[in-house]
């Protein structure tokens, strides 16, 4: 919101006369930012999940697994009646940042020890398969040689038909790193879309070549 003051002044000329000057001057902005809507949710709790809140630092288990994350100090977390709020320390730029964002991770936290988060990739192309060997994964898809993956912990990788691919974790950030690393391994071509793909993935393909002799 913009307010612009003005002000009126007085001079003598020569003469003796008195003049009235209007003096302006700059505008005073002020900005005032909205509460996060994300932010300003409160996290519910299931039932066989335990978290302990030390300054900003969150400890969160359950049946899946144990998380640990520290936050920054630009935002507060407390429990209360079986829920974890998140609020801004203060007023500043970075805890209007941070305050959304860190209820997200904290949200993701929750929910990944108790339901936990999975993908499911698909392989295609002819001869594309996937296996897993121990804890390491296992990619034959048109290279000389197979490329091998290792397996992070808190993963667990099952492949049907050699060609479906499903990652499941309690950490959201390590399942879908790994499914970014084995993307990479073969993204989809532009042409005939074979590769690895996400399901549900939507390549757009591009027209090849015309072949043959012009007439």
């Amino acid at each position: 919101m913009a307010v612009s003051q003005r002000a009126f002044s007085s001079t003598k000329t020569a003469a003796g006369k008195s003049l009235s000057v209007r003096v302006s001057r700059a505008p005073t902005v002020q900005v005032f930012a909205r509460e996060s809507r994300i932010g300003s949710k409160p996290i519910p709790i299931p039932k066989g999940v335990s978290i302990s809140v030390d300054g900003t630092t969150l400890k969160v288990k359950g049946p899946k697994g144990e998380l640990e994350r520290t936050f920054l100090s630009a935002v507060k977390l407390e429990q209360d009646a079986g829920v974890l709020k998140v609020s801004k320390a203060d007023e500043s730029r970075l805890a209007q940042q941070q305050h959304g964002l860190t209820r997200t991770l904290a949200s993701n936290m929750v929910v990944g020890v108790s339901d936990g988060f999975s993908k499911v990739m698909e392989l295609v192309g002819t001869g594309y398969r996937a296996a897993v060997t121990g804890q390491d994964l296992t990619l034959s898809v048109g290279y000389s040689k197979p490329r091998i993956l290792p397996i992070p912990e808190g993963l667990k990788i099952t492949v049907e038909k050699n060609t479906n691919l499903t990652v499941a974790g309690y950490d959201k950030v390590v399942v879908g790193d790994f499914c970014a690393t084995v993307r990479r391994q073969r993204p989809p071509e532009p042409y005939k879309g074979k590769g690895i793909r996400y399901n549900g993935e939507v390549i757009k393909l591009k027209e090849g070549k015309a072949g043959g002799k012009k007439k």
